[in-house]
């Protein structure tokens, strides 16, 4: 695992933990990932409706607390 899984992997854990994606669509992310789109996660995940970018924002804020 990269360091950029690494993070792409918390920042799934964040997004459950506010109930704002399922493990399961963490885990639709981060194949897309491994099978070659480097996009980051949160891009793929709003591009596919998972989340608002919004969610990304208030992630953002809070793991830099």
């Amino acid at each position: 695992m990269d360091l950029e899984q690494l993070i792409d992997g918390r920042i799934g854990d964040g997004l459950v933990k506010m109930e704002e994606m399922t493990e399961e669509q963490v885990q639709i992310v981060l194949k897309r990932q491994r099978d070659g789109d480097k996009r980051l996660f949160g891009e793929i995940a709003v591009e596919m409706d998972m989340i608002d970018i919004g969610s990304v924002i208030r992630y953002m804020e809070q793991s830099e607390r």
